[in-house]
């Protein structure tokens, strides 16, 4: 394989050492805090006994952390795959923990449980996300990647390839690409992928394979190959060690709405409808109640003093209330600090053929009507801190896509529509994945990927980012 093909044995060796420390430091811990350092405390028997399962239980949990697969190099870097085979693997071990303890009647001390549970799924949650920031930055730099030979239709390969692309954290490099029947031409990707046959013989496309030194093979949708063909390519591979893919024309739809039911021999693919409705509906209401109540109760006396700096540094009202669409077409008064100009709407159709926003969005890097302290408020989103009342109120949520003006809304194309399925939002993906950097296109696929795929642990995840994409204030202006 090619000069990085052995990551992932770097990867599995670190994550090894890691989950080792981390479990021996979150046992040793509660052993420590629970029994302390001196053995009269317990009995020298009792000590010797817990000692001895301090020690059983730090192996036992690190073999299941590599028994529940969550080393595997595939769910490294990208997804929440890792994480639940992580806590998964913990939350059994100290459940056979209880079951032991009750059938052996060993009376196990709760505060040592109660310590080494939580410390050690902490920590090894914690420890993961940091192993996966390295990874991604070693990605972002065209390393530690899974090597891809893309096999369909040369449309299908491009789109495959320009996804991927877009989504280096997920590991996957193409390197070339096997078209069969058709027409060998250079694929059309921004970056040209060299096509390497277009033959359906399965030993074609395996020499394909060993000249382009892939790990894996991405099958797309256009493919055309009669199924045996497919089944004896899988046969190849396995004796290659060379990964096997399959890449569905299915877009912008996330795991929980994917089942795969084999039916004769055939892995049949459901795909649900997005529904948010009933339960899921109450819960998210419930989420934006009590976190925004909270938040504007914790962020009261930072709101005093902006509306103090605004009310000094220009003239006018403190707050900004502007019309904005929300579920369902209807209209409702978003509000805002102030951070122009009170005239600031009069003035933009003197400043339209300076706009360095994409599509129907208005932006402007250095734009003038920004006051002094609006440019500080609107750098760190502060400015947005208001709208916790409209979600206090029911006109927003905290998270969904971004509020667009009726003029906006007015030019919207069908498919853009769906964006008022669900409430807008103060954050979004939209926020975590680069504000005003983005494309209009991005910006509209990123609304419509969370209208189609909103969850409640997704919405979670969002504002976890979010903080990050506050502070590091990168594409707020």
């Amino acid at each position: 394989m090619g000069r990085d093909s052995d990551w992932r044995h770097r990867s599995s060796r670190l994550l090894r050492l890691v989950d080792a420390f981390v479990v021996t430091w979150a046992v040793l811990g509660a052993y420590v805090i629970r029994f302390g350092f001196e053995p009269g405390d317990v009995g020298p028997s009792l000590d010797e006994v817990y000692g001895w399962v301090s020690v059983a239980l730090a192996i036992v949990w690190w073999l299941m952390l590599g028994a529940w697969n969550s080393r595997q190099s595939r769910i490294l870097g990208a997804g929440a795959d890792e994480y639940k085979r992580v806590a998964a693997a913990s939350l059994w071990l100290f459940g056979l923990v209880a079951i032991f303890s009750y059938v052996l009647r060993f009376d196990t001390a709760r505060g040592y449980v109660g310590i080494a549970l939580p410390a050690g799924l902490i920590g090894l949650l914690l420890a993961r996300w940091l192993v996966r920031q390295h990874l991604n930055v070693s990605r972002q730099n065209g390393h530690s990647m899974s090597r891809l030979l893309l096999l369909g239709g040369p449309s299908a390969v491009a789109h495959l390839a320009s996804s991927l692309e877009r989504a280096k954290h997920a590991g996957y490099l193409p390197v070339a690409a096997y078209t069969p029947g058709t027409f060998e031409a250079t694929v059309g990707y921004e970056h040209g992928l060299p096509v390497l046959g277009n033959s359906s013989e399965t030993s074609s496309i395996v020499e394909a394979i060993k000249r382009c030194n892939a790990d894996a093979v991405a099958v797309s949708a256009g493919v055309q190959l009669h199924p045996q063909t497919l089944r004896h390519l899988g046969w190849e591979l396995a004796a290659l060690n060379v990964g096997l893919i399959m890449a569905p024309a299915l877009t912008d739809i996330a795991g929980p709405r994917i089942h795969t039911q084999p039916v004769a021999g055939l892995p049949l693919i459901h795909v649900t409808t997005p529904t948010l409705e009933g339960g899921q509906r109450v819960a998210k209401r419930l989420l934006d109640i009590l976190a925004s109540g909270i938040l504007l109760v914790l962020a009261a006396p930072t709101m005093l003093l902006i509306a103090a700096v605004i009310k000094l540094d220009s003239p006018g009202p403190v707050l900004f209330k502007q019309m904005r669409v929300g579920m369902g077409g209807q209209q409702f008064g978003m509000l805002k600090f102030r951070s122009m100009v009170v005239d600031a709407e009069s003035l933009l159709t003197g400043l339209t053929h300076k706009n360095e926003g994409h599509g129907l969005l208005f932006k402007m890097k250095q734009d003038p009507r920004v006051t002094r302290a609006g440019g500080f408020l609107r750098r760190y989103s502060l400015d947005e801190l208001p709208q916790l009342f409209n979600i206090f109120s029911g006109s927003m949520s905290l998270v969904g896509p971004r509020p667009p003006l009726p003029r906006e809304v007015e030019a919207y194309e069908h498919d853009v529509r769906r964006r008022l399925l669900v409430k807008p939002g103060l954050t979004g993906l939209w926020q975590v994945s680069g504000r005003s950097n983005l494309s209009w296109q991005d910006s509209v696929r990123l609304d419509l990927y969370y209208v189609e795929n909103w969850s409640l642990a997704g919405d979670l995840m969002i504002l976890l980012k979010t903080v990050r994409a506050v502070f590091s204030s990168s594409g707020a202006y």
